[in-house]
């Protein structure tokens, strides 16, 4: 069965220049010109979504953001394409759920680069979940087949990457992960991500902890530990 990308972007030119490309290496693409074309196309169930940042009526953070709400498209990566470069406009995209960005003038190279990588990450994630569904650290479960988070009792919401995060850290209690260790496991080697988005996420994360915020430890210089029962 062919991989299935929706591809987003209101300017013509761009979109028939990335569909020739990725169709030439056997993808199925679904097109769309803006958020809300996006967002009725979404029923055709793309494995992929490339999806550009500046549109007119509705931005592509607020597509992505409605998406990620989607219980059946929480885990499907997210490209976004992107004439924005500034660290702040990186970390507001996967605050909200992007997996990674390409900065436009885009190489048809490198965006076939970054959709096999993502759909290779999602492939390895879901054979990984497949094989441990339930983390338990302390006060915490962690249901990663399900993306649920329990603390104490009481079910915790976490966004995609502060889930991934919090699991990937739990999995290990005791073990000490050097930040750039946890940027290529999470968002892969091929992704360029500034090491302050691993430090954003974790205080995002110790806030929903609440009481239990001091489960996670910072290696000062080195990186995060998930606190030891031992």
């Amino acid at each position: 069965m062919q991989t299935k990308i929706l591809l987003v972007d209101d300017e013509k030119d761009i979109v028939e220049f990335l569909q020739y490309n990725l169709v030439q290496e056997g993808f199925k693409v679904i097109t769309a010109f803006n958020g809300k074309e996006a967002l009725e196309k979404i029923s055709q169930k793309p494995d992929l979504i490339i999806l550009d940042v500046m549109m007119p009526k509705m931005d592509g953070y607020e597509v992505c953001s409605k998406i990620r709400s989607m219980e059946e498209f929480k885990n499907t990566p997210i490209i976004f394409l992107t004439a924005k470069a500034s660290e702040q406009d990186e970390v507001l995209g996967l605050n909200i759920g992007a997996d990674d960005f390409i900065q436009k003038p885009i190489s048809p190279k490198k965006l076939v680069a970054r959709v096999k990588s993502n759909l290779r990450k999602l492939e390895t994630s879901q054979t990984e979940i497949s094989n441990v569904a339930e983390i338990k650290a302390g006060p915490l479960t962690i249901n990663k087949e399900k993306y649920s988070v329990s603390l104490a009792g009481k079910q915790i919401v976490f966004p995609k990457k502060e889930f991934e995060i919090l699991a990937y850290l739990a999995s290990r209690p005791g073990k000490v992960f050097h930040r750039d260790k946890i940027l290529s496991d999470i968002w892969g080697t091929e992704i360029f991500v500034v090491e302050r988005t691993i430090d954003v996420h974790v205080r995002k994360i110790r806030e929903k902890l609440g009481d239990y915020a001091d489960l996670i430890e910072t290696i000062k210089g080195v990186g995060y530990r998930f606190k030891s029962d031992e």
